[in-house]
């Protein structure tokens, strides 16, 4: 697959006033990758690509760890990186 010429966006982290923004962009360009998303961690979902996060939860931070995984292998098996 032909490679992008331009860098393509990939994700985030805002860190607001009350909470902790995590923006990963691959979800929404590959929205199928939300399937079997734990309801814990679709609850902390605002929009389609955005996470927020008001406290430490290890457990939803393994499992957005690993949907950063598969994202970036989506990407990459993509041509976007």
């Amino acid at each position: 697959m032909k490679r992008l010429t331009k860098p393509m966006y990939f994700g985030s982290v805002k860190i607001n006033k009350s909470y902790v923004s995590f923006h990963l962009m691959p979800v929404y360009v590959f929205p199928d990758l939300l399937v079997g998303l734990s309801p814990g961690l679709k609850r902390r979902m605002q929009g389609k690509s955005c996470f927020n996060f008001k406290e430490i939860d290890r457990e939803l931070f393994q499992e957005l760890s690993q949907l950063v995984g598969a994202g970036y292998d989506q990407y990459e098996k993509s041509g976007y990186l």
